[in-house]
Formats: structure tokens, sequence, C-alpha cells
């Protein structure tokens, strides 16, 4: 989900010609070869990192408070019974991921050791004071937690916004629009630098304890969200494909990712993978009525993949600090995690902007979650071409699982 578009000077251009993900790559080895070469603690190269971090977090609680609300706000009252299935399997499978990744994070636990010397963190005491802070710090004033960075007061006040927008004048939503597509467009201003960023965020982490051996703990949560994603791709989907169909849903599984993951795993972006999902399901002979809606529903909704990103950071966060977090406690930030997952499409990187909400839970200070989604920046070589594999090749599974379902019912109906 990482951007693609084209600037439009000279220089701009030329840059753009080379794959945004390849830039990445290359500030990620550069990073690493200059730290080996030139390893000075004093050096200027950490602050290409931490300028990276900080335009991330000046960013990030305005980008959620305006994309949560304009989501609600253009959202059609009475949608088609058609839906429903669909609907609850996007929504069903979100939660199933989500508890999954809980399930790995605690089974194979992450850690970012870089983070462990910058962070003094109380932890809650168990599920009734998570909760207790989770109200007392919705209804803060919404300019204090825009500039305070508190996503729980942010998370609130957009819903309720966007749920009175939905009976304003639609010119009035129109503009709520262009004001999230505005929004948008500044992050990805901002991650356009993220090769640079990278850059300094890796050299710091190899210059500082630890050195290289902090670059290991980058694969490890690596493999833990790729297992993730795919124990959810070739086991949790397959079953509930299964439960709506009553037929192996292997052949139908295998077919969305060679045709929708395999590309939406390349161009890394759910929306450039619309008109191949859309294509995809005219194959299948689904109902256009249906598809029509379900898969751009779906590129907007259905984010397990995202959830599982937001889920996994967030509990490497709180274990690297050494935050002792209850199962209930965790369970109530991985269903925040999945509904919010939600709002995460169409944003560069949308997933990451999440994970401060999600640390925020856990009383974890903000800067210590902007350098959690800047070491996501590091992994999301993998992490993001994963989850949109994931994401984009659900949306057509469960469409033609829930067609097939409706023609199931229709034959037995019949006789």
């Amino acid at each position: 989900m990482i951007l693609s578009e084209s600037p439009k000077g000279p220089f701009a251009r030329s840059i753009n010609r080379v794959p945004f993900i390849l830039q990445i790559i290359i500030g990620l080895l550069l990073g690493i070869l200059v730290a080996y070469v030139y390893p000075d603690d004093t050096s200027i190269i950490p602050t290409l990192g931490t300028l990276f971090v900080k335009a991330l977090k000046a960013v990030a609680p305005i980008l959620v408070f305006v994309l949560v609300s304009a989501a609600i706000a253009k959202h059609q009252s009475g949608e088609k019974t058609a839906m429903k299935p669909i609907i609850v399997l996007y929504l069903v499978s979100m939660v199933a991921s989500g508890t999954l990744a809980l399930l790995m994070s605690y089974a194979f636990p992450s850690t970012f050791p870089e983070l462990a010397a910058n962070a003094n963190v109380n932890a809650p005491s168990g599920i009734k004071e998570v909760l207790i802070n989770f109200i007392n710090q919705a209804v803060e004033n919404p300019v204090s937690a825009l500039i305070n960075g508190n996503y729980i007061a942010i998370l609130v006040w957009s819903i309720a916004l966007g749920l009175m927008f939905r009976v304003s004048h639609d010119n009035t939503k129109k503009v709520l629009e262009d004001l999230a597509a505005s929004i948008s467009g500044v992050i990805r201003m901002v991650i356009r630098f993220a090769p640079i960023g990278v850059f300094g965020l890796v050299y710091s982490s190899c210059t500082q304890e630890g050195g290289f051996g902090n670059l290991l703990n980058y694969v490890h949560v690596v493999c833990v969200l790729v297992a993730s994603m795919l124990i959810i791709a070739f086991v949790v989907n397959p079953i509930f494909v299964f439960a709506a169909t009553h037929q192996n849903p292997f052949p139908l599984l295998f077919k969305c990712l060679a045709r929708s993951g395999l590309t939406a795993f390349f161009t890394r972006s759910s929306a450039a993978n619309l008109p191949v999902n859309l294509a995809l399901c005219e194959e299948l002979k689904l109902d256009k009525a249906t598809y029509s809606i379900s898969i751009p529903l779906g590129c907007a909704i259905n984010m397990s993949g995202a959830g599982v990103t937001i889920v996994v950071m967030t509990m490497a966060a709180a274990h690297t600090l050494g935050v002792q977090i209850d199962f209930a406690s965790a369970f109530l930030m991985c269903i925040a995690s999945v509904l919010c997952a939600c709002g995460a499409s169409g944003v560069a990187g949308g997933s990451l902007m999440l994970i401060p909400l999600a640390c925020s839970i856990f009383g974890i200070p903000n800067d210590i979650a902007m350098q959690v989604v800047g070491i996501g920046f590091i992994i999301g070589v993998v992490q993001d071409s994963t989850e949109t594999a994931l994401n984009s090749s659900t949306d057509v599974l469960f469409t033609a699982a829930a067609c097939r379902r409706a023609e199931r019912i229709a034959a037995k109906k019949a006789n």
C-alpha cells in the first residue's frame, strides 16, 4: 500500500523511475553499509531517521481523524441485503486474524531493544484499568487530543463527527472527502522520504547498543508477521469459505491467490488491484450486482493483514518495554486494531500509521509508538507486500464464497 504517484519536477521524475520498493531497499542496505564503515554515534545520519519519525508523528493524528470521519460520513444507510454475508465474512475474518496475531505474539514474542532505553511506561494492572484509561482518554478535548496524539479521543471524536456529517448536505460531505484526500496527499509527500528515513533509522539501529544484532530482531518480527498471514490465507480463510459454501475451498483459494494475490504482492496497492479483482469476479461468473459493490468495499474495509500488522507490532513494543498485559486487555487492543484497520485503506503505509492508537491502549507513549512505525517502514519491504496480497485476494475469495452460498440456498429452496 506504499504509494507510487509521480512527482512533476524533472529531478523528481528521474528519481521516480526507480521503483519505490527498490528505493527503500537501497536505503536499508546503505544504512547497514555506512554503519559498518563509519560507526559514529555523533554523526548527523541518525537525524535523518529522527526527522522522518517526527514528520509521521506530526501528520498521523489529523490523518486518523479526517479519514475516519470521511469514511463514516459517506456511508450510505440501508445496505443491500445481498451484501450482508460478505460484510459478515469480512468482519469475522478480521477478528479471527487479529486474534491469531495476538496468539502468535504470545507464542513467539518479538522485541525491539533499541526502544527499551527510551521509555518509562506504567503498565496497566488489568482489563479494569485499561477500560478506565480508555474512557478517560476518550473524553479529552479534541483539539488537545490532536496536539498530544491521544488516538483514543481522536477516534471517538472522529466517529461522532462522521455520524453527524451523514445527515449533512452532499456538498459538505464532498468537502470532508476532499480534506481526507488532501491529508492523504500530505502523507504521500512524507512517505516519499521513507528511503532516506529508513537509511537513518537503520544506521541508528546498527550503531546503538546491540549493533547489527538489532536487525535480527527485525527478521524475527517479519517471520511472525508473514507466518501469521500465511496461516490466515491457508487455514483460517478456507474454514470460513467451507462454512459458507459447503465445498472444497482450496481450488477457489488457489485461483484467488494466483490471480489476485500475486499481482497485489508486487503492486502493493489494493486500489491498483481493483481491475484485476473485478476481472477475476467476472471470470468466476459471480453476480455483478454483488461484486461491483463488495470488491470496492473490501478494498476499504477488508483489512485482515493490516490488523495482523498492528497487533504484532504493538505487542512487540509492549514486550520490549516490559509491559505485562493480561489476555483480556490484549484482546481489547486486538478488537480496536481490527476496527481501526478498516480505515487503513488508501493511505501509504496505512496499517503502520494506526500502531500509535493501539499502543495508547497500553499507555505506551506516542514517541515510542512512532519509533515502532519507523521500524515498520524498515520491514515494510516484505510486510507491506504480504499484507496487501492477503487483503486483496480475500476480497474476491469471500465475494465468491457469499455468491456460491446464495446459489446453494436458492437451489435448496427450489427443490
